[in-house]
């Protein structure tokens, strides 16, 4: 076990040193995984976790037909790995819940019924769990129930695996009935890949995350993205020059940096205007959003992010009616810019890409 130290405050986080995929395969000796719902997580587990020798099948219903078959065209064969839902929850032995949020309230009954004493129920979000009075989603006492949430999208937890970097991971144990709860989560966690795993709880890993999407990595970033692109367009810059200073200089350039070696890092190797104006208006910024994520800590904390979840994502005509509100942000002058300035970027960087997430699912939820 690694400790990382944050000034005052130091965590311990478990890494591949300390717990190596050969221990993993020893943990999981025996175990049948059973990867429930082939969307965005579990294309990406489940190859992963194949790929590094673990015993994987795959449930998934069949009326969901784009699934299924990209289950199928991943190489997953039906009535040897890929079986209906029922079916896999029947065989597994370790059962990762990897539906969506609304969907794991529908298909809990048929998990449930299915779960044997001594299984393990795996999720990668605490939201089942956390808003049980929500979801109805309550395990018997008989069995472990773990998590391991990747941070990042089944892309990422396929391109950065086929990279040979992984991606971190928090993990956290809710239910410890067989004595190896900890030991299986671990495993897990090599096994689908992660770079390093860093202990939670299922309230702090949901509490986090959806703040997190709501916040600065889906919600805050599209929101902050589109208000500086109109205050440009409305004084007279090109789309493409909009576009460029909004996002391009971001995602192609600035983030690297502060990927690399962190914000400081950023500033540092910028010009010396711009680190300037950056240092003036960050706490501009900081205090005009400060109350906004306030009020959405507090709104995801009662549960009304939840209910809002389970009752727009559970509607019968959900597909169509995201389709049309994604619809209205790619049809946006702002990200139809971007698309023009993205194709004229070498062509070799796409194809990378698509090579890397062959076969994976892109949205970062659950």
């Amino acid at each position: 076990m690694a400790k990382i130290d944050f000034g005052d405050v130091s965590e311990d986080v478990i890494t591949r040193k300390e717990f190596n995929l050969a221990r993993a395969k020893k943990a999981l000796k025996g175990e049948t995984i059973a990867v429930i719902g082939y969307g965005v997580q579990g294309p990406a587990q489940a190859l992963n976790m194949k790929d590094n020798g673990i015993k994987v099948i795959i449930g998934q219903s069949r009326a969901f037909k784009t699934d299924w078959n990209r289950a199928k065209k991943d190489g997953w064969v039906p009535g040897e790995t890929l079986f209906d839902i029922e079916e896999a929850a029947q065989r597994g032995t370790i059962v990762k819940l990897l539906v969506t949020d609304a969907a794991q309230r529908k298909v809990w009954p048929i998990i449930k019924k299915n779960l044997n004493p001594g299984d393990a129920l795996y999720f990668s979000h605490g939201f089942s769990i956390v808003y049980r009075d929500q979801t109805k989603v309550i395990p018997p006492h008989d069995v472990d129930v773990i998590l391991v949430a990747p941070k990042g999208s089944g892309t990422s937890v396929r391109r950065n695996f086929l990279d040979g970097a992984g991606i971190n991971s928090s993990y956290a144990v809710h239910q410890d009935a067989t004595g190896r709860a900890r030991e299986r989560c671990l495993a897990l966690g090599i096994a689908i890949g992660s770079g390093y795993l860093f202990p939670t709880t299922f309230e702090q890993e949901v509490y986090s995350d959806l703040t997190g999407e709501r916040g600065i990595l889906m919600g805050a970033l599209a929101g902050v993205m589109e208000a500086q692109y109109d205050v440009l367009r409305k004084n007279g810059h090109s789309p493409s020059e909009a576009f460029n200073e909004t996002v391009e200089e971001l995602t192609q350039s600035l983030i690297r940096l502060v990927d690399e070696k962190g914000m400081d890092w950023m500033y540092a190797n910028c010009s010396a205007t711009a680190q300037r104006g950056a240092l003036d208006w960050r706490p501009k910024f900081k205090k005009a959003v400060a109350p906004v994520f306030k009020e959405l800590y507090q709104s995801v904390k009662s549960g009304k992010e939840t209910r809002r979840v389970i009752s727009a994502c559970g509607r019968n005509d959900y597909k169509e009616r995201l389709d049309k509100e994604l619809a209205v942000i790619g049809n946006s002058e702002m990200w139809q810019a971007g698309k023009a300035v993205r194709s004229l970027r070498p062509k070799t960087k796409a194809k990378e890409i698509t090579r890397a997430t062959k076969g994976v699912a892109g949205r970062k939820s659950n």
